[in-house]
């Protein structure tokens, strides 16, 4: 027969079929298939890989059948054209035909099975596997504070007892540039370090899905689920990309289960908790939850402090004081930026050859720190603040420490090192003489207060509005 005729029994086929099976599964199964050719009642289809040869053997040959007798009668037949290698444009593409289905499952040789993995080595040789860790990332260099003590905590006692503790899975989550990578991480090294025969893997989301895809287009999906249950700490980063992705969190499920039955250890991370995530199974999901989960927050003042001081020293640099606070507070995003800003300015200053101090802070990051501009005065600030809680200006900036004051002074400040390139001490002294230790006392309780009343939260958002507005103009 003709191609077009070959192509119009496919057709028919795929009417019938669809009426059978839903929509995803259609698109999934179906019509990734090409019609080769049709012999009397035999229709060959091409399909991508051994695995999706095998699933359609196993899960739609009552389908298939229905949909080919229907079309070339009840001695109507199904054979198919397997692509074991795509090939490019020198080399055309390798099949492997396989008639009246599973028997032609045979046809392939152990040799063509053991050649390939995704994984770089042999099903059956002993593999040596990369643990994919970063040596810099220990708990040593990770700076401990309120922002993810209880995430810093659960990662010691795992890291103490893989496997053995309550905390599993371990689920920590946090916004971008928290932690969670040099957190995880570090438990990794730390038992590499304990229990150096232990099998150690760090893998994020991306580089699984990957090999997921390639091994199934390779069928090799039996060596992907031995590779990673050879593992005994598998650390997944970014799971909440896993989403939508139906076949592959499958085969995470039953990694996930077998590692867990054995006593292995399981740690996550992910943007969100688990209760938060969509375009997950209800099973995942659930398992997810059995260990313990942990968030990781944006961090506070001194704690950024710690971090930059800590940077530093390890690059043999002593930053003054003035400018690690200018930092800390200028540089409002996430730990990842903070660190190339930091590298950012150890680079100026080497190439100058200058001493790191705050007017080169200044300079080198007028273009990464969000500043205010000049015409945007403390004096300004002051006011606006004033005529928004309807207090005297005189009694933000003087020495009256009654509540109703003390509140409105304090976002006073703490929008003067928001929306200035003032010190800490040079904003004390716009507000009564006081010295740099009692404006860090005054931003951090203004932070501690919008994170404990929305009110008062969204009474600061509202005023930073107007400065905005202020800013724009």
């Amino acid at each position: 027969m003709e191609v077009a005729t070959t192509a119009s029994v496919w057709n028919d086929c795929l009417e019938i079929i669809r009426r059978e099976v839903d929509e995803q599964n259609f698109a999934t199964w179906f019509q990734p298939i090409v019609p080769l050719r049709t012999d009397g009642n035999v229709l060959t289809i091409q399909v991508p890989s051994q695995f999706f040869y095998e699933w359609l053997e196993e899960n739609y040959v009552p389908v298939l059948k229905k949909a080919i007798q229907a079309v070339l009668g009840e001695q109507g037949r199904l054979e198919y054209s397997v692509v074991v290698d795509s090939g490019n444009k020198s080399n055309p593409p390798v099949m492997v035909n396989y008639p009246n289905g599973l028997a032609g499952r045979r046809n392939a040789t152990a040799d063509q099975q053991e050649e390939y993995s995704p994984f770089g080595f042999k099903s059956n040789s002993t593999q040596v596997i990369n643990p994919r860790l970063n040596p810099n990332y220990t708990f040593e260099t990770f700076i401990e504070g309120d922002c993810n003590r209880l995430a810093r905590s659960a990662g010691m006692a795992v890291a103490k007892k893989p496997g053995i503790t309550s905390f599993n899975p371990l689920m920590l989550y946090g916004g971008v540039g928290v932690g969670k990578t040099h957190l995880v991480q570090a438990v990794g090294n730390e038992i590499k370090k304990n229990f150096p025969d232990k099998v150690v893997l760090y893998i994020d989301q991306n580089d699984f899905t990957n090999q997921f895809l390639n091994a199934l287009q390779n069928n090799k999906l039996q060596d992907f689920q031995n590779f990673y249950l050879k593992v005994d700490l598998l650390i997944l980063d970014d799971v909440q990309f896993l989403a939508g992705r139906e076949k592959t969190q499958e085969f995470f499920f039953n990694i996930f289960n077998n590692l867990h039955q054995s006593g292995k250890q399981i740690i996550m991370t992910s943007d969100c908790p688990p209760r938060d995530m969509k375009g997950f199974q209800e099973r995942l999901l659930s398992r997810f939850k059995w260990g313990l989960t942990a968030d990781l927050q944006e961090p506070d003042f001194e704690t950024k402090l710690a971090i930059i001081h800590n940077k530093m020293q390890s690059d043999g640099i002593d930053i003054p004081t003035e400018v690690a606070e200018y930092l800390a507070y200028s540089v409002d995003t996430n730990l990842r930026d903070m660190e190339g800003v930091l590298n950012s300015l150890i680079f100026h200053a080497t190439l100058l050859k200058k001493n790191i101090d705050l007017e080169l802070a200044k300079d080198v990051l007028k273009n990464i720190v969000k500043e205010i501009q000049n015409d945007v005065s403390v004096d300004f600030i002051q006011k606006t603040v004033s005529d928004y809680f309807k207090v005297e200006l005189d009694a933000i900036k003087g020495k009256v420490k009654k509540r109703e004051i003390v509140i409105p002074r304090q976002v006073a400040m703490y929008f003067c090192k928001r929306y200035t390139q003032l010190t800490l001490s040079m904003i004390g002294e716009n507000f009564g003489g006081r010295d740099h230790s009692t404006v860090i006392h005054a931003l951090e309780s203004v932070e501690d207060m919008m994170k404990a009343d929305a009110n008062f939260k969204s009474t600061v958002d509202e005023l930073g509005k107007k400065l905005k507005t202020r800013i724009a103009s």
